[in-house]
């Protein structure tokens, strides 16, 4: 048995194919924006918002004046036109942009609560059927501290009983075969605790984020998602800052956006 922390790894983030986009703009006639974005750019532009208003600007065929005649004038502002798009809730644009985070020693607590999150995300968690429970990682949670030995010694007892009882059940003998490997090793994780330390793979969209950020970060919220998440809201505070900037973080840890439910 080991103890161990949570932690958060972006592991994947948008990405633009800017000839795709330069040529549906050349052929709408609104190329113009694309120049003064990309000129804009101190190194390279950032993907992920660059692609959510180049969602919302479809709507409206606001590339540059003229394009809609009902369009007299345009938000050249970056910033300015995120900030009207989270004030007037066109959310569905955010949809666009989505990140992948692989969350390390996280426990299955945590997991449960996670993936009722299903719209806007995807997952792909360590399966206990496949996974043999040899080194049990567990965290002690800080309301559990003053009985931390107890704790201790409760989750070492469940860990040799997983390995002490692979090894009568002879499941490590040669010649067994692989599905009853699986139906043992499925069998005996419903004798681990559910707080043990497990990874898993989480997807989701922009739109997704601002939500669970703001529910899992609430004082409310079960203690280790609140660890997790605020982690994770810092990460996408600095990958895009323009869809994130009505957030801001309380004294006590809440994550609380000035726009909700957009």
């Amino acid at each position: 048995m080991h103890e161990t922390t949570p932690k958060v790894f972006l592991i994947a983030r948008p990405s633009l194919e800017l000839d795709g986009m330069r040529a549906y703009l050349e052929e709408i006639g609104g190329e113009s924006w694309l120049q003064m974005r990309l000129a804009g750019a101190e190194a390279t532009p950032n993907a992920a918002e660059l692609l959510v208003e180049f969602a919302g600007r479809a709507c409206y065929r606001s590339w540059e004046p003229g394009l809609n005649p009902n369009v007299s004038r345009i938000r050249t502002d970056q910033r300015e036109y995120f900030a009207n798009i989270l004030r007037s809730a066109h959310g569905s644009v955010l949809e666009h942009a989505s990140w992948s985070f692989a969350l390390r020693n996280v426990s299955r607590v945590f997991t449960h609560e996670l993936v009722r999150h299903r719209a806007g995300s995807a997952f792909s968690q360590e399966s206990l059927r496949y996974v043999r429970l040899t080194d049990i990682g567990f965290r002690v949670a800080p309301s559990l501290e003053p009985v931390r030995e107890r704790v201790l010694s409760l989750v070492e007892q469940l860990e040799e009983f997983q390995v002490s009882a692979a090894e009568a059940l002879g499941i490590d003998d040669e010649g067994v075969p692989f599905h009853v490997k699986k139906e043992v090793t499925s069998a005996l994780r419903r004798l681990a605790p559910i707080g043990l330390s497990t990874d898993i793979i989480w997807s989701a969209n922009a739109r997704t984020l601002r939500h669970v950020i703001e529910m899992r970060t609430a004082p409310g919220a079960e203690e280790e998602l609140r660890l997790v998440f605020d982690l994770l809201a810092t990460i996408m505070l600095e990958q895009a800052p323009g869809l994130f900037q009505d957030f801001t973080r309380q004294p006590d840890g809440a994550w609380v956006p000035e726009h909700r439910k957009v």
